[in-house]
């Protein structure tokens, strides 16, 4: 049951939002907007509130929003044809801004429950290269190799560069500052190196926002770091997942507790707004591109070949998401 609810939870939230960047700018940008959709499928209720209908649909996955002049040809001044094209831009790539802003969010409110590790030393592992250098519990780590470290993953991102050369640690102990040369060791367990001490929790507001942007660009790194394999020949098939793969995740993470849940959220969303920009017709990636070449060449590209174009991209998405869910997803079910 956890695994249903968390999964419409996401699936809403993470598409929703997309589909309001969309909206929000759309307005903002003075593009008649028809209607603006919750849901899939018939619709339950609807209410219309000035040139916009809102209305909530029976199956509770995703959403649209439906703008003039967006899918073929109208003569309103304010349909999304005839609007300047950079304000046509926004509103395309609105949608994946607002993804972005989303695991933002959800990254930030996951540290601010859970904290972060400071730079203040809280324990160290037993013949660890940190104890037998002497730290000790309370030892503030002011630098490391002359540079100035303000929380844990500073200290780590310096430690992990390494290559297991001495490291020098400017500690402040009792008012008083030590220098230490550790020698980091390589754990096989964490595939890094390491000097082996705990640091203290704190929590901050300010710094749970940073750390959430920080893991926001690492996550989006990691992503489009993927998506180059595709062009190196590195990339495989059984890296993807298809629906069914994404449910079990999200239950499977869900069911850990809130702090998994909004890692996951992060996660999807940030998932969704880069493949969203990826320039294939059908996404907002492709229509941002066919703008960029109606910008380039001074007019539209002819609406006939577009439709075509955005057609074999929606039929090879679903090509693609039919075998990663059959031989994938179910796949995976019988292994």
């Amino acid at each position: 049951m956890i695994t249903i609810v968390s999964s419409l939870i996401i699936f809403l939230l993470v598409v929703m939002i997309h589909e309001f960047g969309h909206f929000i700018v759309a307005k903002m940008s003075g593009i008649k907007v028809n209607e603006f959709s919750i849901g899939m499928g018939p619709k339950i209720v609807q209410k219309e509130k000035g040139e916009t209908t809102y209305s909530l649909r029976s199956i509770p996955i995703g959403g649209y929003v439906a703008m003039e002049g967006e899918e073929e040809t109208s003569t309103d001044p304010r349909s999304f044809n005839n609007v300047n094209i950079f304000k046509r831009m926004a509103t395309v790539i609105a949608g994946a801004f607002m993804n972005f802003i989303l695991a933002f969010f959800a990254f930030s409110i996951m540290v601010m429950i859970t904290g972060y590790g400071s730079n203040i030393v809280d324990f160290t592992a037993p013949n660890s290269p940190a104890e037998l250098a002497g730290l000790q519990s309370g030892d503030v780590i002011v630098s490391v190799n002359n540079l100035p470290t303000k929380d844990l993953a500073d200290i780590n991102k310096i430690i992990e560069t390494s290559n297991g050369e001495n490291i020098t640690f400017e500690i402040n102990r009792d008012q008083s500052t030590i220098n230490k040369n550790i020698k980091p060791k390589y754990y096989e367990e964490y595939k890094t190196y390491l000097v082996g001490f705990n640091a203290k929790v704190e929590h901050s507001v300010i710094k749970s926002f940073k750390i959430g942007f920080d893991r926001l660009i690492f996550v989006s790194r990691a992503i489009i770091d993927t998506l180059k394999m595709v062009f190196t020949g590195q990339f495989k098939m059984e890296y993807l997942s298809g629906p069914v793969g994404v449910v079990q995740l999200i239950g499977s993470e869900s069911s850990k507790g809130v702090i998994y849940f909004l890692q996951i959220l992060g996660l999807i969303s940030v998932n969704l707004g880069i493949f969203n920009l990826i320039p294939i017709p059908a996404l907002d990636g492709g229509k941002l591109l066919f703008l960029i070449i109606e910008a380039l060449r001074g007019k539209p590209i002819d609406q006939n070949l577009e439709q075509k174009l955005t057609l074999i991209g929606i039929s090879l998405l679903l090509s693609l998401m039919i075998y990663v869910t059959i031989f994938n997803d179910i796949g995976r079910l019988f292994k």
